[in-house]
């Protein structure tokens, strides 16, 4: 379906097969001298499909039209390089940048099979292959100009400001319209499910990171925040509170499974609660072990990092336990 959800900005649906999210929004900016694409979904036939239909039945010419990437998964850059061949200029936040070109090495992915270890996964016999980001990313680098806070893109009558807003990613952007009010933000704020915070390296305290953007974003001057997935946000402020309160249930059901004994990171995402149809952890497919495992961790860290939890490696193993 293509609607025109504000004037001359129109949301594609762009579907993700096999996927619990089902849609990704691509959104569409047309103008007079040149059009913007903010997002594009997997690298799959089914993706593409959609989206040139989209741009068909706007009468988008390729060569004024430009792509933006709000962030790194595969859902939302996957067809990146694909338009980059067709000669479309490819926008998107430096950070990230480096690591979609990173996702076309193999090597990249050669350390999902130590995190594999490292958070009590092995006994699933999980396989980065399986996994939605190595299947469906570009299989080719991108030639990307770098984005970074305070740039501009204008776009007919639109003049959007790059905004940082790390935590789904660590290079996470978005583009925000002051005159107008509107912000397209990618996975940061959605409605009705709440965005996945994954582990990304022990460098981070990555929740804490994804909260303070929340916070950043909860004061700007908003009416509608154009997201990824399910319906457009309105009381943008109203809606980060409560995923303030999910994180923090989060961080009380996480303190309480390690409340008494020492537990990895896949047993305590086995015994948290998930809003995902399967009766049993161990039916979970591997993608969503992946990213549940992921979740836990970025929480059972964020822990260690305010000193309500400590950890211990063991043999090559992480244990978790409450302070």
């Amino acid at each position: 379906m293509l609607r025109e959800v504000y004037k001359n900005i129109y949301q594609k649906e762009i579907p993700l097969p096999n996927n619990p999210l089902k849609i990704l929004h691509s959104y569409i900016i047309v103008s007079d001298k040149r059009n913007l694409i903010i997002d594009t979904g997997f690298n799959r036939e089914e993706c593409r499909q959609a989206l040139m239909s989209a741009l068909d039945e706007l009468n988008i010419d390729l060569n004024k039209t430009d792509l933006f990437i709000t962030h790194l998964h595969s859902d939302h850059s996957g067809l990146a390089a694909e338009l980059n061949r067709e000669g479309i200029k490819v926008y998107t936040g430096e950070i990230d940048g480096k690591i979609i070109n990173n996702m076309t090495d193999e090597n990249y992915w050669e350390k999902f099979n130590e995190y594999n270890k490292l958070f009590d996964l092995e006994k699933y016999d999980m396989s980065y292959k399986t996994h939605p980001g190595y299947r469906y990313a570009p299989k080719h680098p991108v030639k990307y100009e770098p984005l970074k806070e305070g740039d501009r893109l204008t776009v007919g009558e639109y003049s959007f400001e790059i905004i940082d807003i790390p935590g789904h990613t660590p290079g996470h952007i978005g583009l925000y319209d002051k005159d107008h009010k509107i912000f397209f933000g990618g996975d940061h704020v959605l409605n009705r499910i709440t965005p996945n915070i994954s582990f990304w390296g022990f460098e981070y305290n990555i929740l804490d990171t994804y909260l303070k953007s929340l916070k950043k974003v909860k004061e700007m001057d908003i009416d509608y925040i154009f997201s990824s997935h399910r319906r457009i946000v309105e009381a943008h402020r109203e809606r980060i509170n409560e995923l303030y309160n999910h994180h923090e249930d989060r961080l009380r059901e996480v303190t309480d499974i390690i409340n008494k004994d020492e537990k990895t990171v896949s047993e305590v995402a086995s015994e948290m609660h998930w809003d995902f149809k399967a009766d049993t952890w161990d039916d979970f497919p591997n993608p969503q072990k992946w990213f549940a495992t992921a979740e836990a961790m970025s929480h059972l860290e964020h822990l260690v990092f305010i000193n309500k939890a400590k950890k211990r490696e063991e043999k090559g193993k992480l244990y978790y336990i409450a302070i």
